[in-house]
């Protein structure tokens, strides 16, 4: 069966209901009656489990966290209102003044300025490596190392992390492990590979169509013998695990991040997200399909394609052996010169120019003109921003248009 097959069913039944309104209720309420002061009670101490309050939860937004956990074999999870809320609810809600991250490989512009501009005023390190620089990557954790963090696939490098190496590294330090999944959700499985929390941009492929800003934060469960989460490196989890268990993530999430910062999801963009999850498993298997048709006919053409399908790739046994189900809508091209860059995109007929990915239509954005313009260019080097360097993020159209199209704003 093809891979994404069983995400057809569990996503359409999961979303729809069986009596009454089949779509999700929008539940646009700011704040929820208790009826009694008893039941305030329950509700504030975690005793009765209804809605408290939407910073803290709304029931649609609730009905979409559950679909993800179970999408990625999580305890639990919180929607929050986009992408890099979700990552910043994740990382704060383990950080205090004079913790450390190490970061591996490459990473979208928005989480590296969150890593080294906002945390460092809070005074939060981040060490920074390559994908490989395994034995780097081990010296570099000390007492103080609360995150390592990785994204699934390197936007917009394209480099791809040995994710179950750098899970054996964090779990035998006892040190989180998170990864950004966005580019990749059902393709990998970070939970099972042995992370500890994993992250989206929902506003990306799992909702499809630039409807829906949002993100949300997937968490595993807290074992009932040894865990890294009963150490002294996270001493602070030991109140959050007796008062709720295997769920003590999402306790210590919602009270160090989501209740003091309000990442809080709204409720129509939960709807909407979840409807575009019902088409999400078709849509995954046909890009997945797509890109390595486009990828290597551009490349054949005489493109500076980046992707790892092809054989020139530094990790193309990587993506053989452990990306069998794609790394996402991703590639790149390197046109040299931001002057032929802009030549490329402005004769492309087919390519939306925006900063956003995982679109039902192909989009594709200069990136040294626009996301990683501040940056210096040492950063880039390290993030591999060229001059020419075009990231595109392919849609729905049939394969061979966007390849003829391509092929003639390359001319």
């Amino acid at each position: 069966m093809n891979h994404f097959e069983k995400y057809c069913t569990t996503f359409v039944q999961s979303v729809g209901s069986k009596e009454g309104a089949v779509s999700p209720a929008i539940i646009n309420s700011a704040s929820f009656a208790y009826a009694t002061p008893e039941t305030a009670e329950g509700i504030f101490d975690g005793s009765v489990k209804k809605p408290l309050y939407s910073r803290m939860g709304n029931p649609t937004s609730a009905k979409l966290e559950n679909i993800l956990a179970e999408m990625d074999g999580g305890v639990g999870a919180v929607a929050t209102s986009s992408g890099m809320a979700a990552t910043t609810l994740a990382t704060t809600s383990l950080l205090a003044c004079g913790n450390e991250i190490i970061s591996i490989g490459g990473l979208f512009g928005g989480t590296y300025a969150l890593f080294t501009e906002t945390l460092t005023r809070f005074g939060v390190k981040t060490h920074f490596f390559d994908v490989d620089e395994f034995e780097a990557i081990e010296n570099a954790i000390n007492e103080n190392t609360k995150i390592i963090f990785l994204e699934s696939v390197g936007n917009p490098n394209m480099r791809l992390p040995d994710i179950k190496r750098v899970a054996q590294i964090a779990n035998s330090a006892g040190v989180v492990f998170m990864v950004d999944n966005t580019i990749t959700p059902m393709s990998i499985a970070p939970l099972k590979l042995g992370a500890d929390i994993v992250v989206y941009s929902t506003t990306k492929i799992i909702s499809g169509n630039a409807s829906a800003l949002g993100g949300c934060a997937v968490f595993r469960a807290i074992n009932d013998g040894e865990d890294k989460f009963k150490t002294p490196r996270y001493k602070w989890m030991e109140n959050f695990i007796k008062g709720a268990g295997k769920m003590a993530l999402i306790a210590n999430t919602k009270k160090r991040a989501m209740r003091d910062f309000g990442m809080s999801a709204n409720a129509n963009a939960s709807y909407l997200t979840m409807l575009g999850l019902e088409t999400l498993p078709l849509r995954m298997d046909r890009v997945i399909k797509s890109i390595e048709i486009i990828a290597k006919e551009l490349d054949a053409n005489g493109l500076n394609i980046n992707h790892p399908c092809l054989t020139k790739h530094p990790h193309h046994e990587r993506y053989l052996n452990d990306f069998k189900d794609g790394c996402g809508t991703l590639f790149t091209i390197d046109m040299e010169t931001k002057e032929r860059a802009y030549a490329f995109l402005s004769k492309s007929k087919l390519a939306t120019l925006t900063a956003n990915i995982g679109d039902s239509r192909t989009l594709a954005l200069h990136m040294g003109s626009t996301i990683y313009r501040d940056f210096d260019e040492e950063t880039k080097k390290f993030l591999g921003i060229t001059d020419g360097l075009i990231r595109v993020s392919i849609g729905l159209e049939n394969p061979q248009d966007i390849i003829e199209d391509f092929l003639a704003a390359a001319k």
